[in-house]
């Protein structure tokens, strides 16, 4: 059984699924993917996430704002309201990044900082995402004490060292497909060093499809040619994978 601990299947292209999204969650259920976390990128679409996944019980939800949708300063307060939604068991995505929009900088701290309080605020885990920005993602977690809740680096491209630091501060490592592309030898290199009870899979469907479904839209059936592609790296079982992956993600999340 495989959990996919990060997607968005509110920004699928359904056509290719007959403007369906019960036959994305049937084309999971058949690749043995039991749980999907679903997560929220803008806070003026949460409640049409949640509308849009409000009839499959095994869909979790986040709620949060991705650093890249930055235009104005995050309302606190609304970020706390929503998040109290009884299926949303994550704050995020949040966090920042440098590489694709270093403009905003300003913004996008002032949010992860919120971000952060929210999560201590209503005790449940982050969702961050980090490109280009590891000193100042790891400081804020730091001085913000997100260890209190813990929480995932999502889609993980760094350094082993930053995973090493986060991993001190009670997050979990999650790789997608990224580590399946031929030119992610680095990134290869850190998988393979993450501890068992740290590592958690996921596709950021629509995005990032691994291979050998590179180039196609993403789905959550997918996940599993990431958990096969990290077994044969770390010299484990897809099974183990499956295991591992699905116990820490229950574990964060207190399912």
């Amino acid at each position: 059984m495989f959990i996919d601990s990060h997607c968005h299947l509110d920004r699928l292209d359904l056509t290719e699924f007959d403007n369906d999204l019960d036959n994305v969650i049937k084309l999971s259920k058949a690749a043995k993917v039991t749980d999907i976390l679903c997560v929220s990128v803008k806070l003026q679409d949460f409640s049409t996430m949640v509308e849009k996944t409000k009839n499959y019980p095994n869909v979790y939800l986040s709620c949060g704002a991705h650093p890249l949708n930055q235009e104005d300063e995050i309302d606190e307060n609304n970020l706390f309201t929503l998040a109290q939604h009884d299926r949303v068991i994550a704050i995020g995505e949040t966090g920042l990044d440098y590489f694709y929009a270093p403009e905003t900088k300003k913004l996008q701290l002032d949010s992860f900082i919120k971000h952060v309080r929210v999560a201590r605020k209503i005790n449940k885990p982050l969702i961050i995402h980090t490109r280009d920005a590891q000193e100042d993602t790891l400081t804020i977690l730091r001085e913000e004490k997100a260890a209190q809740v813990g929480g995932i680096l999502h889609c993980f491209t760094e350094t082993w060292e930053m995973a090493q630091q986060a991993i001190e501060l009670g997050f979990y490592i999650s790789f997608s497909g990224i580590v399946t592309f031929k030119n992610a030898s680095a990134l290869r290199e850190v998988a393979q060093k993450i501890p068992d009870d740290r590592i958690l899979i996921e596709t950021d469907a629509p995005y990032l499809a691994p291979v050998p479904y590179r180039g196609k839209q993403n789905q959550p059936a997918y996940v599993v040619e990431v958990a096969k592609f990290l077994a044969s790296i770390r010299g484990q079982s897809v099974e183990h994978i499956a295991q591992i992956s699905t116990e820490n993600f229950k574990r964060l999340f207190s399912i």
